[in-house]
């Protein structure tokens, strides 16, 4: 199935991965449900140019917002490890020698899955345990506020794998005046604690998918950890961030979702990049749906 082109998938991820050869992927990259037991809503809105509307953009033009429906999916299984297991071994089997898996996931399911990732990896191919700290949204009252999540890299053969130091972006030093005036200037390298805004609600970048992940994380991981025509893999592929990232940077990408909205944002988000469209010939790509929160206007 895998060949030169980018590929977006519409179907259960279980059904496509059979058919990716062995051994035939430079890089994957998954953020599955995490199991939280709710319903992930958004809602999709167009700001309409109205005099009397409550929002104020450039130039002190007035605007309304319009609702143009409401995706969701229910974040809940009653045996997480049971879903997750088998495509965690598809995962470790299509993987070039070289290779390496990334399992993005949260607090409430990140121990079960190191569990199951050191069984079917090897504990030996474990190589960091990465912590994504934000800070947007509510505070807790009675906890301590959960404001990270994690990503677990494991590599096919943990004496073989791609990692491009020289690729790695660079962070400000947080206290720039201990260190010489080039060193600051430069930067330094990202530890395994990862601070990145999550995608801002009025940005750009929003597609309007309920659990986006910013293209600023999964670019880090891309440039690192595969090489230009590498084929990176994404088969909890959501709103495409994975796909950008590599397309972006000259990697070839395959997406599978089983979610139409999940498709028809990516459809939109990665038309430049001239995908193969494969299981979506009965879902219209040309709605609405990947309108994000805020208009363009503001």
């Amino acid at each position: 199935m895998v060949d030169s082109e980018n590929r977006i998938v519409l179907a259960d991820n279980l059904a496509v991965l059979p058919e990716v050869a062995d051994a035939s992927v430079d890089l994957v990259y998954i953020d599955p449900p995490f199991n939280t037991g709710k319903t992930q809503r958004r809602t999709r809105t167009r700001a309409v140019r109205d005099a009397s509307g409550g929002h104020t953009g450039f130039h002190g033009a007035r605007y309304r917002k319009v609702e143009l429906g409401e995706s969701r999916y229910t974040d809940r299984f009653d045996d997480f490890q049971a879903f997750l297991r088998p495509r965690l071994e598809h995962a470790h089997r299509i993987l070039a020698p070289h290779g390496s898996f990334f399992l993005h996931i949260d607090y409430r399911e990140a121990h079960y899955c190191k569990v199951a990732l050191d069984e079917v990896f090897g504990r030996a191919s474990f190589l960091n345990e990465i912590v994504w700290a934000y800070d947007y949204g509510a505070r807790s009252k009675k906890r301590w506020s959960s404001k990270h999540d994690t990503i677990f890299w494991y590599a096919k053969d943990p004496k073989r794998y791609t990692f491009d130091f020289e690729a790695m972006d660079r962070i400000p030093y947080m206290a720039p005046g201990l260190v010489t005036p080039e060193k600051a200037a430069r930067g330094k390298t990202p530890t395994d604690v990862w601070w990145h805004t999550i995608v801002s609600p009025t940005g750009r970048e929003r597609t309007g998918y309920a659990t986006q992940k910013p293209l600023g994380v999964l670019e880090r991981i891309v440039k690192v950890h595969s090489r230009p025509g590498d084929l990176v893999v994404d088969f909890f592929a959501g709103s495409g961030t994975t796909g950008e990232a590599a397309a972006a940077h000259d990697r070839r990408f395959l997406l599978v979702d089983s979610n139409p909205d999940a498709v028809r944002i990516m459809a939109k988000r990665l038309a430049r990049f001239r995908p193969a469209l494969v299981g979506c010939e009965d879902v219209s790509l040309t709605t609405d749906a990947a309108q994000t929160d805020e208009a363009s206007g503001y």
